[in-house]
């Protein structure tokens, strides 16, 4: 069970960012810390391509001894209801299990770790620094802006508790981050994610809260 909820936890972290900016009223208090408007070189900096972003995604090498990288799945198209969350109920069943985000250039890889349902995700998407920072910061405001919720994916409930972290790293042009903490039938799991602009890259770093602040430097370093 723990290893089912642990899957649960990363599918509707990735499914409720999987949305475009537009379709995301602002809810609660901002979840980014900016380090400064960004120039207009970065502004205006061409979007890297998704082969490009491939590249630049961790490794085994990268992350050490005891990683397995996942293979990606077929994303899954469960009824998804939000109970108690008005903002995330907004978003919609189908954009709950869309599994990414809507930015035209990107790229994921996922490692478990140790042989346990300990996961980290890193995922790298490019487009102006503009739609970035509007959609991923829309996006971060609405799912921190409920403390707790439930959500109801393919018939099973699910607790939902939402706590919006401080930037303590001093990384791109603007940071989000938060724990999201996931319960059902008497099993839970929490899941850190970070998410850092800079310029027109963005890079989102997601899964056991540990292995997120292990690995957020070098994630940043080799994208």
């Amino acid at each position: 069970m723990r290893v089912r909820v642990a899957t649960i936890t990363l599918g509707i972290t990735g499914a409720l960012l999987a949305v475009p900016a537009c379709s995301i009223g602002t809810a609660g208090t901002a979840a980014s810390a900016r380090t400064g408007k960004p120039a207009d070189a970065a502004q205006q900096a061409a979007p890297l391509t998704s082969a490009t972003l491939q590249t630049r995604l961790l490794d085994q090498s990268d992350l050490g001894s005891g990683y397995l990288r996942k293979q990606e799945r077929p994303s899954q198209h469960d009824d998804v209801t939000v109970i108690g969350c008005p903002a995330l109920s907004e978003l919609g069943g189908d954009a709950a299990t869309g599994g990414t985000l809507t930015f035209p250039h990107r790229a994921k890889a996922a490692f478990t770790y140790g042989g346990s349902s300990s996961e980290v995700a890193e995922e790298l998407y490019s487009d102006s620094a503009d739609k970035l920072s509007d959609g991923i910061g829309r996006i971060f405001d609405a799912m921190t802006g409920c403390p707790t919720y439930q959500v109801v994916a393919g018939g099973t409930p699910i607790d939902m508790a939402s706590q919006k972290l401080p930037a303590h790293r001093n990384l791109g042009d603007e940071q989000w981050s938060q724990l999201l903490a996931f319960s059902t039938g008497g099993k839970g799991t929490v899941v850190k994610q970070t998410a850092i602009r800079d310029g027109s890259l963005l890079l989102i770093v997601s899964g056991s809260p540990a292995l997120v602040d292990r690995h957020l430097d070098k994630a940043t370093t080799t994208s």
